[in-house]
């Protein structure tokens, strides 16, 4: 029986690399990929991963060769995702505090979601989520995508998260203990020499909206979240950062994107279930 992986991509900017090189790997391997958004729209690519002649400021050089650039200019994005699945649809949100009849809302909350998870996570065998700026705007704090990430953990299956996507790893935590997935794991992600001190944009409305700097920094984020057990890997200086903890798979930037898909692909096949880290060595007694 062919695997299938769900592909979760943002409504407010995706970096095409990130999820065409990711897929390309996939589809190779005979993997089946299906999409979903947060609300059901059509994604929309960041400008500057469809421009070959862009420099990235921190890196201080283009991040997209001239052919992925025509590549991801000439595709038809809403023939692309014209199948895509809608989160909103698929899974429940938790009620508020506030709510008459709170204590019962929840309990119906949880027995809901325990059905999205029933008539989801045994359709695939993995989750991907797609890197770029959009998805600290529609993915990153959104409960659904949360909620997912959890149900997908709960069944020992690998999450492979790109860029600001890694972001939703850290904040997916059952309300019970409030505990990140990542206490403990060995990650990657964004380092503060990576990150945008000024330009940085999402899309809205189908422009560029653009900030100063991103909203938080996500390497802080990252080493809070793997607290004193586990260890956040910057590979600043390294051509390639990607970290393999399983079931989570984690991603620096943009140019990972085909290491990240050939690491996961390993991990679907192969059962490779550690790449990017040594275990600490024991303490000498």
């Amino acid at each position: 029986m062919s695997k299938k992986v769900l592909c979760i991509v943002s409504e407010h900017g995706f970096w095409a690399q990130e999820l065409l090189l990711p897929v390309d790997q996939l589809e190779a391997a005979g993997i089946e990929v299906r999409f979903a958004t947060p609300t059901g729209a059509q994604p929309l690519p960041d400008p500057g991963s469809l421009d070959d002649t862009y420099v990235d400021p921190p890196l201080g050089r283009p991040v997209t060769s001239p052919q992925m650039g025509e590549r991801a200019r000439t595709t038809d994005w809403e023939t692309y995702f014209k199948d895509r699945l809608n989160l909103t649809d698929m899974l429940p949100v938790r009620p508020y505090l506030s709510r008459d009849g709170y204590l019962g809302a929840l309990e119906d909350y949880y027995e809901a979601r325990a059905a999205a998870w029933r008539d989801i996570v045994p359709h695939y065998d993995g989750l991907l989520l797609v890197g770029g700026s959009g998805p600290i705007v529609d993915m990153v704090n959104n409960p659904r995508v949360h909620d997912l990430i959890l149900g997908f953990h709960d069944a020992d299956k690998i999450i492979a998260a790109e860029c600001y996507a890694v972001t939703c790893l850290a904040f997916a935590r059952e309300l019970d203990e409030r505990r990140s997935l990542l206490a403990g794991r060995h990650v990657t992600g964004h380092t503060m020499e990576y990150d945008y001190t000024s330009g940085w944009a999402v899309m809205a409305n189908g422009a560029p909206l653009t900030f100063q700097s991103p909203p938080f920094a996500l390497e802080y984020i990252l080493r809070d979240a793997v607290g004193p057990d586990g260890q956040f890997h910057g590979n600043v200086g390294r051509k390639l950062s990607v970290v393999l903890d399983y079931p989570l798979l984690t991603s620096r930037s943009v140019g990972e994107s085909q290491r990240c898909g050939e690491i996961l692909v390993r991990a679907l096949t192969d059962g490779l279930r550690r790449y990017g880290w040594q275990p600490r060595p024991e303490p000498v007694r």
